[in-house]
Order: structure tokens, then C-alpha cells, then sequence
């Protein structure tokens, strides 16, 4: 599908790829960085931002309703808590997760 992928833009300038995760499909047990995202007429809202130890913990989102959960696999911890810190300071709005 046409939003399979999206690109996240941290506070650096830096673009992290992000791959949208089917709700009801199970992640496997991966350490990472997730987004929920709303997408109104080609808009994308970041409503939530978070990075995990085991990806497949994660539960779905159900505020906002619409939201679509992407995942990004980051094993390295330091790289993991770096992107997410650069994320955070770029999307203000959003809700901010770690687990």
C-alpha cells in the first residue's frame, strides 16, 4: 500500500524510515522505536512516539481511533534512545512512550 513507509524527520534534519505494522499481525520480539500516526488528507500527525525492549509487547493504540502504529527495528540501545530523543524534539505534540 501507499503508506506502507513513512519518513519521520528528527529535530537533527535527520529522516528515519518507519514501516506500518498491521495491528492484529504479531511483531516479533525486537527491540525498537514506534510512532502512531494519524494521516487527514495526506497530513501526517504524530500522536504518539515511544521506543521499546520487545516490539511485539506493544498494544494497539486505541486513541485516536484512526491511528496507525509504524515501527522502526533499532537494536542498539544508544542508537535506539538517540532517535527517539530527535524524534520527540521534533513532534512536541506527541505523547511520548518508553517501555
Amino acid at each position: 500500500g501507499m503508506n506502507d513507509f513513512i519518513d519521520l524527520t528528527g529535530a537533527s534534519g535527520a529522516t528515519y524510515r518507519f514501516r506500518r505494522r498491521a495491528v492484529a499481525g504479531d511483531h516479533l520480539p525486537i527491540a525498537g522505536n514506534f510512532a502512531l500516526v494519524t494521516l487527514v488528507d495526506g497530513k501526517v500527525t504524530v500522536t504518539t512516539l515511544g521506543k521499546s525492549n520487545d516490539l511485539s509487547r506493544l498494544v494497539a493504540p486505541t486513541e485516536p481511533p484512526e491511528a496507525q502504529v509504524y515501527t522502526r527495528l533499532n537494536v542498539a540501545r544508544a542508537i535506539r534512545t538517540s532517535e527517539h530523543d530527535d524524534l520527540a524534539a521534533a513532534y512536541p505534540e506527541a505523547q511520548v512512550i518508553e517501555h
